[in-house]
Order: structure tokens, then sequence, then C-alpha cells
């Protein structure tokens, strides 16, 4: 009971609800979009566009130590994912571009993107001086750590969640037609084609924001896993978003209560326990 009490006691204090308020929103953005990426068959796009997350973020602290942006200005300007952002961005429409004009599958064209990505952040990471102040801490970066969100990363996240989730929900419909019957869907009107670019640009800039927090290894499992869980045991695409979103808040809920308790590393607390989640729903799923 004391460790309970313990948990209820810690939650007053703003780190921990700072995390918590991070969690939840990028379980959300993250399960809303996980369903399509799943449907479509695009769960290396994950991790392809968090490692790019990672070379924006390698370009962005590089560009902020050269130009002096660390001696001026307030935190939100020094943050790196001013560039990461639109490096990102950019990333998943230029999967998307050379995965319509050419022959390639989404998993090579994804594969020449990642690996150009993770080449240019340690290209540029290993030009700053290890004495620098860059703004973020590359460790965290890659494994994440969301009980240190600041203040200045919880805004951003949030400004993100609205303007993703409102997108998402406001083309659900079209995007679950094209994404079952791309040909029909064409035939009724719905331009499938510019919906797959915003899903892969959305994808980019939520992937982005939140792999700063659950860090750029263990984002794909965030984006993946819940949706897969959740295709397991729906019977409807409407459900499948539905369980996707459950399984997103809660497991983070449980995973941030976890790592507390048991003094473990947050994010993979946090996907740990949404592993034993799919592995459950593995085990019960109805033939």
């Amino acid at each position: 009971m004391s460790g309970l009490e313990d948990l209820i006691q810690v939650l007053a204090f703003p780190f921990m609800q700072r995390a918590a308020a991070a969690g939840v929103l990028i379980a959300v953005m993250c399960a809303l979009l996980g369903v399509f990426v799943v449907q479509r068959r695009l769960s290396f796009l994950g991790d392809g566009l968090a490692h790019a997350a990672f070379g924006g973020m390698g370009i962005g602290a590089f560009v902020i130590v050269s130009s002096g942006a660390l001696a001026q200005g307030g935190a939100l300007l020094r943050n790196p994912l001013w560039v990461a952002v639109p490096f990102a961005l950019l990333t998943g429409l230029g999967i998307a571009w050379v995965r319509d004009r050419t022959e390639l599958s989404s998993d090579t064209a994804i594969g020449v993107f990642f690996a150009v990505s993770v080449a240019l952040g340690v290209l540029f990471f290993s030009r700053i001086s290890p004495d620098a102040n860059i703004g973020v801490n590359v460790m965290d970066l890659l494994f994440g750590s969301i009980l240190a969100v600041r203040t200045t990363e919880l805004t951003i996240i949030a400004v993100v969640a609205v303007i993703a989730t409102t997108l998402l929900l406001a083309l659900w419909g079209r995007l679950a037609y094209a994404t079952f019957d791309d040909e029909l869907a064409r035939t009724d009107g719905v331009r499938s084609r510019l919906l797959e670019y915003l899903l892969f640009g959305l994808a980019a800039v939520v992937i982005t924001v939140s792999a700063t927090v659950v860090g750029i290894i263990l984002m794909a499992a965030y984006l993946v896993i819940p949706a897969a869980a959740a295709r397991i045991w729906a019977r409807s695409m409407a459900s499948m978003t539905l369980i996707a979103v459950v399984i997103g808040v809660s497991t983070t809920l449980a995973g941030v209560a976890l790592s507390y308790l048991f003094d473990l590393p947050t994010g993979s607390a946090i996907i740990l326990t949404q592993a034993l989640v799919f592995v459950v729903a593995a085990f019960t799923q109805r033939r």
C-alpha cells in the first residue's frame, strides 16, 4: 500500500504531471496514426521516421550551436525541433514520392532514407564540441526520458496533438476507405494519393515530436504495438481505432507508474506493458 500512496503523492509534483500529460497526448496521436500504419503494412515507417528525427535533431543542434542561438533567445528558440520537424517532414514526403515515382517497395524507400538520416545525425552531432550545451541529451533522444519533459516540450506536443488529432479524425472516413480499397476509393472521388502524402507528413511530425520524449529506438514500438493488439481484437476499423487509443493511453499511464514504483526506465516500462497487452491479445484471438 505504501508504494501506491507514494505514487499518489508523487503525482502532485509538476514533473510527474507533465510526464503523464505528454504520455497521454503521444499515446492518442500514435494510436490514431498506428491504425493506418498497421493496416497499410507500413510498420517500418515509424522506425524510419524516428531515425529521420535523429538526423534532424543533429542538424538542428549544430545550427543552434554554430549560429550562437544558445546565447540568445528563449528556450523555444533554442530547441532543435525547429529544424528536426521540417527535416522529418521532408523525409516523410520524400519516402512517399520515391515509392510513388519508382518501382521500389515501401521498405526499400524507407531503408534508404533511414540510413541517410542516421548518417547525417552522426555527422552533425560529431561536429559539436562535447562541452557545448545543445539543449538535448543524445542518450535521452535515443532511449527517451519522459519524466524529464519540460514545459516547452509539453507545449509543442500539445499543439501538435491538437492539430494532428483534428486532421486525423476529420479525414478518418476517407483514409479508412482508401486503406481498404484504394482503387474503389479513387473511382468514388477520394484523392487517395493526396491523403497518403498527408498521412506520411503527419506521421513525420508526430513521430519527431514524440521521439524526443519516448526515444528514437522505442518510437516504432509505440506507434505499432497498440494498433497491432487492437487489430487482433477489433472487428471493424472504428473499433480498432478506439481500442488502440485505449491501449495506448492505459499502457502509457501504467508504464509511468511502474517505472516510478520499481525504478525502471520509463520508456522501456511503457513498451513492455504494451507488449504484454499484445501477448494477451495474441493468445485470446478468436478464430
